[in-house]
């Protein structure tokens, strides 16, 4: 179905608001019209009672760290805790593989796993999504969207060297970065609550989990560190610092979130949601995030 009548076909039926894949999968009757309303009333919950979260509106750290005149001290510090979360989220990705109950919740967590890995994704369509990045930037990352299916591995392009590339300009040795013993309990305990909540068994938990995650992701706090960094850099006249881990992030997470949202309807069209769990979890997922950052807001203020 083409744009333009998917759109006629969500207005005629006060559909607005859901993603083309599910418009399509309604208006061949693979989906129910009646779950839709539902659905609907749903989402409102989910924007009220979850994206209205804290860590999503209201970031103190993140707003701080955008207009603050950063000393070594405080970034060294944000990278090594950064540096932890990044590397420990894929062992939550691998069990939220694991834990897939289909074989294509499989391979959509595995897409993730191995870009992560330094997998690039293949698109074939289109040969360059990256406006805004230096050419070296873009062979690190490849495109926005594909799969991994017949994409390249390069080692660089894993999104945790290119942390650890930026970290060596600021003088930081690689036996400092990623290592759970170098986290602080908030970040220990944010990155216990992705293994519990987004690596879940229970598929209904990993999807509110992820689907939270990601909206967090897409809401604007990347563009907030590299606004940050980029003040640091001019400040401190460090030319060569590579931004690309940050300003790449800031540019794919709205993809990312976008497809979280085909991945809650496709599961409340096929499954029995618990309405009241899913948001629970939800919060308890944003609450891990938020103790990440408030840690990281209380001890940036005794970093000189």
């Amino acid at each position: 179905m083409q744009a333009s009548r998917l759109d006629d076909f969500a207005e005629q039926h006060d559909l607005v608001g859901l993603t083309n894949a599910t418009l399509r999968k309604l208006d061949s009757g693979d989906y129910a019209l009646e779950k839709a309303e539902a659905f609907l009333a749903f989402q409102q919950r989910i924007n009220n009672e979850v994206l209205t979260h804290s860590v999503i509106t209201n970031n103190p750290y993140t707003h701080w760290f955008s207009n603050a005149e950063l000393n070594d001290a405080q970034v060294k510090y944000f990278i090594i805790q950064f540096s932890v979360f990044s590397n420990q989220f894929l062992i939550a990705q691998l069990h939220k593989m694991l834990n897939a109950d289909t074989i294509d919740e499989m391979r959509a967590s595995k897409e993730i796993l191995a870009n992560e890995l330094g997998v690039l994704f293949n698109n074939k369509r289109k040969k360059s999504e990256n406006s805004g990045l230096s050419s070296v930037e873009g062979r690190d990352f490849g495109g926005l969207e594909g799969s991994i299916e017949g994409g390249r591995f390069h080692f660089r392009s894993a999104h945790f060297e290119l942390l650890v590339r930026m970290a060596e300009k600021l003088g930081l040795d690689y036996r400092l970065l990623g290592k759970r013993g170098r986290g602080k309990p908030s970040t220990l305990f944010f990155c216990d609550e992705l293994l519990r909540l987004y690596g879940s068994e229970d598929y209904q938990t990993a999807t509110a989990a992820s689907y939270v995650v990601e909206h967090w992701a897409s809401a604007g706090f990347w563009d907030q560190l590299v606004a940050g960094i980029n003040r640091y850099k001019i400040s401190h006249n460090i030319d060569k610092l590579p931004l690309a881990f940050f300003s790449w992030h800031s540019r794919i997470e709205a993809n990312h979130a976008y497809h979280t949202q085909e991945e809650l309807e496709n599961y409340y069209f096929t499954f029995d949601v618990d309405e009241n769990a899913f948001i629970r979890v939800g919060n308890e997922m944003l609450d891990g995030v938020y103790a990440f950052w408030s840690g990281l807001d209380r001890d940036r203020k005794r970093l000189h």
